[in-house]
């Protein structure tokens, strides 16, 4: 079977993650894939992108016009990519992945000889978006109108979680015909268990005791701000002496592209310099999986705060890993975290999630049992190889 995958843009981030592991996956099964994306830096992508192949076309095309039009230019892009793939390249496939932009969909099927298309829904792009002004909501509406119509012309959805689910059946009205099916994301725990951990000399002092890890993209909608409150509020309750045994390293994805990724680091250190946090707290940008996976080791506990996120691979990884997750309680994390057992759900407060980081202080034993509970959960409901075989199965179906 031959898969050809479009994705928008092969960066670092969690839809990136899925659709690697999808093609992964897929090539393991013995499928001939492709993928083609519009930007693909090999330097600024998980490494497992070098072990397909990978073709970029339309990076030339503008992501905003003048920081505006986010949405039509991703668009745009994909449209072009779409076009490029089926008249202009010469590649064959049996059906087409694709995921995030579904505006590609009704070009796809212009090919001469149509494909199933299959449609990765990780969140309706139209809930990521505020619209607080009528310019707003006017310039939104067609864009919101499209996205609902082309993802309905996919011959098979997929979503990441059951909160997707039910967001996909609540948001596009006119599709209450179809009840998309649940894949949860798999963690590549080969990768995991062959990567060397990095040296963390430097980084972290060797009086460190109680160590925090936040791993998120830097963007306002993951709230990292709450991290920093919270461990604010820990540090507020200790005495000075006992200050260096803790510590918060907030690491995410960084591209200097991004206006709001340079923008919200600035807002977090300046955060951390009005607390007086700067020796407590360090700062890494796209970092690399050898620290990812030291970091995971070495952590107290991963602390998650975006609210209502669509599923989050970052609290399955931090489990894998026997490190415990203080998350939201919404979104997928839900579907994860097991509140007590593998970790905490909290409300999304400052004074809640110190709550929570204070039991790991107060019981250091926390940390071996909850991350030990972590580690089954993920093999019973993550595993690569499920994954792998259910995936397969929603292709067979399309090609029958």
């Amino acid at each position: 079977m031959k898969v050809l995958f479009l994705h928008p843009d092969l960066g670092i981030g969690g839809a990136e993650r899925l659709v690697l592991d999808s093609a992964l996956a897929l090539q393991a099964r013995g499928c001939s894939v492709e993928f083609w994306t519009s930007h693909y830096d090999p330097h600024r992508c998980f490494p497992d992108s070098l072990r397909l192949r990978v073709s970029c076309v339309g990076d030339w095309l503008p992501r905003t016009v003048w920081g505006y039009c986010a949405a039509p230019c991703a668009y745009l892009r994909m449209v072009y990519l779409a076009l490029y793939v089926i008249f202009l390249s010469g590649a064959e496939s049996d059906v087409f992945f694709c995921d995030q932009v579904s505006a590609c969909i009704p070009f796809l099927k212009l090919s001469r000889r149509p494909k199933k298309v299959l449609f990765y829904c990780h969140f309706p792009d139209q809930l990521l978006t505020q619209r607080q002004s009528l310019l707003k909501r006017l310039y939104r509406a067609p864009i919101d109108w499209l996205e609902e119509k082309t993802t309905g012309m996919a011959d098979c959805i997929l979503v990441n979680s059951k909160f997707t689910a039910n967001v996909f059946k609540n948001t596009f009205k006119s599709l209450s015909y179809i009840n998309p099916d649940v894949l949860y994301p798999s963690l590549n725990s080969s990768n995991f268990d062959s990567i060397v951990s990095a040296n963390l000399e430097g980084m972290v002092h060797n009086k460190v005791q109680f160590l925090f890890l936040s791993i998120n993209r830097y963007e306002r909608k993951k709230n990292i701000l709450l991290a920093l409150e919270a461990f604010h509020n820990l540090l507020s309750r200790l005495n000075a002496d006992e200050l260096e045994r803790f510590h918060l390293i907030v690491a995410g994805g960084y591209d200097e592209r991004i206006l709001e990724n340079v923008e919200y680091y600035k807002e977090l250190k300046n955060a951390a310099t009005q607390w007086k946090m700067e020796n407590n707290v360090t700062f890494l940008r796209s970092f690399s999986d050898e620290q990812k996976v030291a970091l995971l080791t070495r952590s107290t506990c991963v602390l998650y705060t975006p609210s209502n996120e669509h599923f989050g691979i970052v609290p399955v990884e931090a489990m894998y890993m026997e490190c415990p997750v203080i998350a939201v309680n919404s979104g997928g994390p839900l579907e994860s975290v097991v509140n007590n057992t593998t970790g905490f759900l909290c409300d999304p407060s400052p004074s809640e999630f110190c709550e929570a980081m204070k039991k790991f202080v107060e019981d250091p034993s926390l940390r071996k049992s909850m991350g030990a509970a972590g580690k089954d959960r993920v093999k019973d409901l993550f595993s690569p190889k499920a994954f792998q075989e259910k995936l397969y199965q929603y292709l067979c179906k399309l090609t029958q």
